[in-house]
């Protein structure tokens, strides 16, 4: 399993791309189909935010994993003129620049955990992930393994 896949966003091709290498990488993390649909919708909320409001950026999809969770990152990046007032963006009905308003505020309900790091006139990082418990016979499976 990769610990990591870059997909650049350029256009609204891109967007199936990095929902289908978000789902694939969601199945071999073991999430449920309902979880990788949910992660796959995420990733098309800010990947369209990239195209509309910046024009390229790139999606990071990175495992994790701690004691008893498994996890898939989802980092968002661009370059673009930044968000002027976070709070307001992430405000249910917020539209910029006549969108609908759902992309973020959307993309945070999706996700366990959401952050997003903007500076106006050096671009926005969108962190989120979505997080699985890792079941007992998995756990065994894996004390067995490292002995």
């Amino acid at each position: 399993m990769p610990d990591e896949v870059r997909v650049r966003i350029g256009a609204d091709e891109d967007l199936v791309s990095a929902r289908a290498q978000a789902r694939a990488l969601a199945d071999q993390l073991g999430f449920s189909r309902t979880d990788a649909t949910l992660i796959a919708t995420a990733i098309s909320e800010i990947a369209r935010n990239i195209v509309v409001h910046v024009g390229q950026g790139e999606i990071v999809l990175r495992a994790m994993e701690d004691d008893r969770r498994r996890g898939l990152a989802v980092i968002a990046e661009d370059a673009g003129p930044g968000i002027r007032d976070v709070q307001e963006a992430l405000r249910d009905g917020y539209a910029g620049r006549a969108g609908l308003g759902l992309g973020l505020p959307g993309a945070r309900r999706l996700m366990d955990e959401f952050d997003i790091d903007s500076e106006v006139g050096r671009g926005t990082t969108v962190t989120m992930t979505k997080w699985r418990i890792r079941d007992e016979l998995e756990l065994l499976r894996e004390r067995r393994r490292s002995g």
